[in-house]
């Protein structure tokens, strides 16, 4: 097994070659000092697997101090490819909750691991996204068949709808991406990615996976329009300015007496949670989480909202919230094709959770069945991120997004 250091990588970026029968393990933590926690993780991850493993992806509560967290579980497992995000809720198969961390770990036969990152994302996020793909591994490289790269990015830094759709042009199309926004357990302050012992904001990191099997990606969402459609005729970043030329709040406000909900304009989270924006798209609908009323009427949302673009107010239920996770699951399922199931990453909104509290257990058991009991590690984050064959693409808000790794 070898490391090599790649030309036009960012300093600290590895590729590594692996040849062996795939093995994976998930370990978590709850202890509550960052440097325990990260040396309990990199415990398990190691004797788990028996040997260091090639590959680990990490999710981590913003209660930790993640240097402190990385560089320990540095020391105890010394993998050159880490990379994850801080987090809004962390889960595994055995265990769900908030103030933990958790890893997938794998040792991979015939997969080709390295891990990117893309800096100065809220500029520029062009240059970020190719950044991380001059750190791929070369594209012209036809021994693998299947090209996949998990992607984490700085939630705060926003343009991760742009940062998908540059990803997919300097990849010429033939890379599928999964993954999401890190999260800080919904305070919407800081919200870091991992690359190896480096914590990093304004930035995002990528895993790229080369391999002989396909990895599955599911994507499914249990919402559905209940109000008229709306034209978004100003908007500014994440700012919605206005709909059909009136004040934004107006929409809400108007919807929320139509169905006999309350809306607090200084409090509005408890209606928003249950009533959020989606956009339309070829017949679907992209989510977006409203968060906040402004004093001008406008409305923050979670994501950007783009000018000119149709959106409706959307509904869901806890049962249409569970059956969106089989379906994405089903979906990485069959992804698969005819190969058995390994391992799998699970991403839901916090809003989600925020919904449906101690329920949202629920969604994380029929994830896990579904699946089969294999290893399963994943997290709530601010967005979803999923663009492959098949499925419903681009970045998201309140969407069960699986990924699923063959044996």
């Amino acid at each position: 097994m070898a490391y090599r250091a790649c030309p036009n990588r960012t300093p600290g970026s590895y590729l590594l070659f692996a040849r062996a029968d795939m093995e994976t393990t998930v370990a978590y933590t709850d202890l509550e000092a960052s440097s325990e926690a990260g040396q309990e993780l990199g415990l398990k991850v190691r004797t788990g697997l028996g040997r260091t493993p090639d590959a680990v992806v990490m999710f981590a509560s913003p209660k930790y101090d993640h240097s402190a967290l990385l560089s320990s579980f540095a020391d105890e497992c010394p993998c050159e490819v880490v990379v994850g995000a801080s987090s809004a809720g962390e889960f595994t198969r055995e265990v769900r909750g908030r103030g933990m961390a958790c890893a997938l770990a794998f040792y991979a036969p015939d997969i080709r691991f390295s891990a990117c990152v893309g800096q100065d994302l809220s500029r520029n996020p062009k240059s970020a996204a190719r950044q991380i793909v001059a750190g791929f591994d070369e594209r012209s490289d036809r021994k693998h068949s299947f090209r996949s790269a998990l992607v984490m990015t700085d939630a705060m830094a926003g343009h991760a709808d742009v940062l998908v759709e540059e990803l997919t042009l300097a990849t010429a199309g033939q890379y599928q991406f999964v993954g999401g926004g890190a999260g800080d357990d919904a305070q919407f302050s800081r919200t870091p990615v991992f690359f190896g012992t480096q914590v990093l904001t304004d930035a995002a990191v990528a895993l790229e996976i080369l391999s002989d099997k396909p990895v599955g990606i599911g994507v499914s969402h249990g919402w559905e329009p209940c109000a008229e459609a709306f034209r978004v005729t100003e908007a500014n970043g994440m700012r919605v300015i206005s709909l059909n030329g009136f004040p934004a709040v107006e929409a809400f406000q108007e919807h929320a007496e139509l169905t006999e909900q309350k809306i607090d304009r200084d409090a509005p989270i408890p209606f928003f949670l249950h009533n959020i924006l989606g956009i339309e798209v070829g017949g679907a609908y992209r989510l977006r989480v409203p968060l906040a009323i402004n004093e001008d009427g406008s409305v923050l949302c979670a994501s950007e909202v783009p000018v000119g673009s149709v959106v409706r107010i959307m509904r869901s239920s806890e049962v249409s919230a569970i059956t969106a996770a089989e379906r994405a699951s089903d979906a990485a399922l069959r992804a698969l094709g005819e190969h058995k199931p390994q391992a799998a990453l699970f991403f839901d909104c916090v809003a989600t959770r925020l919904r449906l509290g101690d329920r949202f257990g629920s969604e994380v058991a029929a994830v896990t069945e579904k699946l089969g009991g294999i290893d399963l590690a994943g997290c709530n984050t601010h967005g979803q991120i999923a663009r492959a064959d098949g499925q419903f693409e681009g970045f998201h808000n309140c969407t069960a997004v699986v990924c699923v790794f063959p044996e």
